[in-house]
C-alpha cells in the first residue's frame, strides 16, 4: 500500500470520527442550566412575580405575571425546554400573579395545581378555574405547615389565609429547602403576616422581598428573623408604585444583604448546590 493510499484511510477515518462527535456531541444550547441540581428563575416580566424552580430537571411554576407579558414568560419557559410542571402554583389572584394562568395550564401538562381559596372576579381567575376544570385538574388549597416533595427539594406552607378583605395577605408563603440552603418566597403578603409568622423558622439565605419591594411589607423584625444574605425584587422599571420603596432597600442594606432587581439585572437565577448559592443575572 502506497503513502497515498494510507493517507487517504487515514483522513476518512478522521472525518468518520469527526461526524460521529458533531451528531453526538452534548446539547448546549439550553445556557440557563449550567447547574442541573437546583435553581430559581426570576423572570424580569416588569411589574409582577413569576419563578420557575429547577429540582434536578423537574419543574415547579410560581406565579405567571400580567398577560400582556406573557411572551417574555411563555419564551423563557420554552427556551428552558419545559413541557410539564410538577406543581404550578398561584400565590394569590391578583392580575400581576396570574394573569398568563390560563395559558400555561392549556399549553403545558400540570400534574398539581395550588392556590389559595378566595373567589375573584377578574378575568385571569375566572379563566384558570374554566382551564382547569376542562383538563381535570384538582384546584387545591393547602394549609399551613404542609409540605410537598421534589426530588431533594421541599416546599414548605408558612402561610396561607382565605380571609378575601385583604388579597395580598391571602399570599402563599413558602419556604424552599434544598439540602443545606435555603430560599423565602412572600408572595405580596404584608406586615400583617409577617407578624404573624415570626414564630415560624424564617431564617433562609434568600429571601424573595414580598410586594415588589412597597412599603407595607418588609418590616424590620421579619427582616432580622429572616437575615438573608440574597434578596430578589421583582419590580417593573419607572412603574406607577415607585417600587422598590428606599426605605425596604434601606432595611435590606441595613443588614448587609446583596440586593438584585429585575427592572437593573433583568432575569436573575439562583444557583445551589446544597450548600452555596451562585446568582447570575441576564444584566451584570
Amino acid at each position: 500500500m502506497n503513502k497515498y493510499k494510507i493517507r487517504d484511510i487515514i483522513l476518512i477515518i478522521l472525518i468518520i470520527i469527526g461526524i460521529f462527535f458533531y451528531y453526538n456531541k452534548p446539547n448546549t444550547t439550553n445556557k440557563k442550566l449550567v447547574n442541573k441540581d437546583f435553581s430559581i428563575h426570576f423572570i424580569d416580566i416588569d411589574e409582577g412575580d413569576s419563578m420557575i424552580i429547577n429540582s434536578n430537571g423537574e419543574y415547579i411554576l410560581i406565579d405567571t405575571g400580567k398577560y400582556e407579558f406573557k411572551d417574555k414568560l411563555l419564551k423563557y419557559i420554552n427556551d428552558l425546554g419545559i413541557e410539564e410542571f410538577k406543581y404550578v402554583i398561584g400565590t394569590h389572584a391578583h392580575e400581576d400573579h396570574i394573569g398568563t394562568m390560563p395559558t400555561i395550564i392549556r399549553n403545558y401538562k400540570v400534574d398539581r395545581f395550588l392556590m389559595p381559596s378566595c373567589e375573584v372576579n377578574n378575568v385571569s381567575y375566572t379563566l384558570t378555574k374554566k382551564e382547569l376544570n376542562k383538563r381535570n385538574i384538582t384546584y387545591e388549597v393547602p394549609n399551613i405547615d404542609d409540605e410537598y416533595i421534589l426530588n431533594d427539594t421541599k416546599l414548605k406552607v408558612i402561610s396561607i389565609s382565605d380571609n378575601c378583605d385583604e388579597l395580598n395577605d391571602t399570599s402563599i408563603v413558602l419556604k424552599v429547602t434544598y439540602k443545606n440552603n435555603s430560599f423565602l418566597l412572600t408572595g405580596d403578603a404584608t406586615k400583617n403576616v409577617e407578624l404573624n409568622i415570626l414564630d415560624k423558622d424564617l431564617k433562609s439565605d434568600l429571601l424573595k422581598v414580598s410586594h415588589h419591594g412597597s412599603n407595607d411589607a418588609s418590616s424590620a423584625q421579619f427582616l432580622n428573623k429572616v437575615k438573608p444574605e440574597y434578596a430578589i425584587i421583582q419590580v417593573g422599571k419607572d412603574n406607577d408604585y415607585h417600587h422598590p420603596h428606599h426605605v425596604t432597600l434601606q432595611k435590606l442594606e441595613k443588614i448587609n444583604t446583596k440586593i438584585f432587581r429585575t427592572d437593573l439585572n433583568g432575569n436573575i437565577i439562583a444557583y445551589s448546590d446544597g450548600n452555596n448559592i451562585r446568582i447570575k443575572t441576564e444584566k451584570e
